[in-house]
């Protein structure tokens, strides 16, 4: 019997779980237009919701997260300040259309640089909720973001635009003239995090992913692992300068393990947590809301 529908809801993802009575996933679909496609369908995310799950709607509360409750999402949930916790969560779920929508967080909002993030909070409540414990939390990403969990509540965090600015790098500047694609090379990213980690600023070392193809010292077709290893390793290096540890990556697939490497290299124990985060975490705030 279904309890509860989560779904997980991001710029260019979509995810959704049907859960049974004490949260175990019964049913999953992992693939779905983010928020940016499904707002361009003619029934908007109404429509995009029954394509994907209309079998699922109307047995149990639907929970939602990410950027779904965003400025361009379905509907603008309010930022909460920190601490946060999932009964903060809880009790302030937006019931729009049906559908409870998860609040998001926001860092120093009357300071000189606030910062906010949309559903990676539910993921380290998730994490939390698990038994994992509290540390510093790397959630990469287009924005990745970098979080304090503490007392089982989330504390702090600063996003940090690593992913979008390789992108903008790689296919909108002379960097990205010389590359060629290729297999990978661990070697060069790993390469990449040691010039990342060195002093001087980022905007002139990244000019050595031209320089050293040129000087015929980077190949190619690993001038994008390197240039990938440079900016996650400044990222890195400078995340680490006030971290607290232990340090757990949140994350699905490559770019998970490219962080891992990169605390590698930097000499940092860090673990990828296991996956299913953003499911435990909807579980968790819906359980406590008494939703499930």
């Amino acid at each position: 019997m279904t309890a509860l529908i989560g779904i997980d809801w991001g710029t260019t993802s979509f995810r959704a779980w049907r859960m049974g009575a004490g949260g175990e996933v019964l049913d999953s679909v992992g693939d779905g237009p983010g928020i940016l496609a499904a707002a361009g369908l003619p029934g908007g995310f109404r429509q995009a919701l029954q394509d994907r799950i209309g079998d699922w709607l109307g047995t149990a509360p639907v929970i939602a997260s990410g950027m779904i409750t965003s400025r361009n999402g379905w509907v603008e949930t309010p930022y909460l300040p920190l601490p946060l916790d999932a009964a903060a969560l809880a009790a302030n779920l937006t019931l729009h259309e049906g559908i409870h929508f998860v609040t998001g967080a926001v860092s120093d909002p009357d300071g000189p640089a606030p910062d906010v993030m949309r559903g990676e909070e539910t993921e380290i409540i998730g994490h939390l909720a698990g038994g994992g414990g509290d540390g510093t939390f790397v959630l990469p990403g287009t924005h990745s973001k970098w979080a304090r969990a503490e007392g089982g509540a989330l504390t702090g965090f600063r996003t940090v635009m690593t992913g979008e600015v390789f992108g903008a790098l790689r296919d909108h500047t002379i960097l990205g003239r010389l590359i060629q694609p290729g297999p990978g090379s661990e070697d060069a990213f790993r390469r990449g995090v040691e010039a990342g980690r060195q002093d001087g600023a980022l905007l002139g070392r990244i000019f050595s992913a031209r320089t050293l193809a040129l000087m015929d010292r980077l190949a190619p077709d690993q001038i994008a692992d390197y240039l990938s290893g440079l900016l996650i390793g400044d990222e890195v290096a400078q995340g680490t300068r006030d971290a607290g540890v232990p340090v757990t990556i949140i994350g699905r697939g490559d770019l998970a393990l490219r962080y891992q490497t990169a605390f590698s290299v930097l000499g940092i124990a860090a673990r990828i947590a296991p996956p299913g985060m953003a499911q435990r975490g909807l579980w968790e705030i819906a359980r406590i809301g008494k939703l499930a």
